[in-house]
């Protein structure tokens, strides 16, 4: 006798959901990228490398680059947690970013009025505009993005099918 087929429209509503979420990974992706080429060329504007330390969102947005051109060529899990990694240093650049940019306001606003302390302090430097404490936001907020591109990514649902496979499940 034949077996019961899944209904036709349970097959298509499980194609139009898989469309749908590789539509919005796309969108994720083409938004971390131009967000990336944008803040790269933004930094390189405004000749954000006088120290050592002001080179890490630029080479982090290189590094995300070579990362995301190996996951488009081999699609591995390997190059999708390599790609994680690079938009967790993102955000851990973005909070040191924060630290550096306040500490650098803070001490100009005290240049020009020594009096400054505490909360008062804190709110003029915060409301700076050099160094802007809040530019660095941009680089979590990528990594973020990037983030949830790779959440719940298929070369890493493949592998984890994979190994419950090998292990007879």
């Amino acid at each position: 006798m034949n077996q019961p087929s899944t209904p036709s429209h349970v097959k298509g509503r499980k194609y139009d959901d898989v469309r749908t979420v590789s539509l919005i990974r796309a969108m994720l992706l083409t938004i971390f990228i131009l967000g990336s080429v944008g803040s790269g060329a933004e930094l390189l504007l405004l000749n954000h490398f006088e120290s050592l330390l002001q080179w890490i969102p630029l080479l982090l947005i290189l590094l995300s680059f070579v990362v995301l051109g190996w996951h488009a060529v081999r699609g591995t899990p390997a190059s999708t947690r390599a790609t994680q990694g690079a938009m967790i240093a993102f955000i851990a650049a973005g909070l040191a970013g924060f630290y550096f940019h306040y500490q650098g306001s803070a001490e100009f606003k005290l240049e020009s009025n020594p009096s400054l302390a505490g909360w008062q302090l804190f709110w003029e430097a915060i409301r700076g505009k050099a160094p802007p404490a809040l530019a660095p936001g941009v680089m979590i907020q990528l990594g973020l993005v990037g983030l949830a591109y790779t959440y719940r990514h298929p070369a890493l649902l493949a592998s984890t099918k994979t190994k419950l496979n090998s292990e007879g499940e």
